[in-house]
């Protein structure tokens, strides 16, 4: 004897669904109304030492997406990084820091749609106890981590830290109608 399907159990008042997970497409610019971020997005990959690269110091207002990992929207914890300043002045992420708990992150995509997320936390990190399981670990809903520098400047070594953006994706947008 087969039994009827258990119909799922309703969700409690005020909560809503997950947003729905994307396919693959790529990252093509990122905006944080919050603290005036709207910049192009370029392809970063990790160099010979397996550490992620970054967008060209002389492109200060241009933030990376790292193309290895989980494309906008995608399960999983997806990267993007930035300067924070450059020796011409500031860059794309030199607001970063004061970004706040609840503040929206927007992705934009090659196919048009849009990933949106939400800030859960922002932290600072020393370099030489940076967490990268924390930061760049697996997840099974998907995530965002914003990348700056941080901490202390000294000119012959640079940052001593880094500013890490936790965020989790809570809506979509389908790309506007022509017409």
């Amino acid at each position: 004897m087969t039994r009827a399907p258990v119909p799922p159990a309703p969700r409690p008042a005020g909560t809503s669904a997950p947003p729905r997970t994307l396919p693959r497409s790529p990252a093509t610019r990122i905006v944080i109304p919050y603290i005036g971020v709207d910049a192009d997005l370029m392809d970063l990959a990790l160099d010979s030492e397996r550490r992620l690269t970054t967008p060209p110091e002389d492109k200060p207002e241009l933030a990376g997406w790292y193309t290895d990992g989980p494309s906008p929207g995608e399960p999983g914890t997806a990267i993007a990084v930035g300067h924070l300043d450059t020796n011409t002045g500031p860059a794309v992420f030199g607001g970063l820091g004061e970004l706040k708990r609840g503040k929206r992150v927007e992705v934009r995509r090659a196919d048009g749609r849009t990933a949106v997320y939400t800030v859960d936390a922002i932290k600072s990190y020393e370099k030489d106890k940076f967490p990268n399981r924390l930061v760049y670990g697996t997840r099974n809903r998907p995530e965002l981590r914003l990348i700056t520098c941080g901490g202390n400047y000294d000119r012959r070594t640079g940052y001593s830290g880094n500013v890490v953006v936790f965020a989790h994706l809570t809506g979509t947008r389908e790309p506007a109608r022509k017409g």
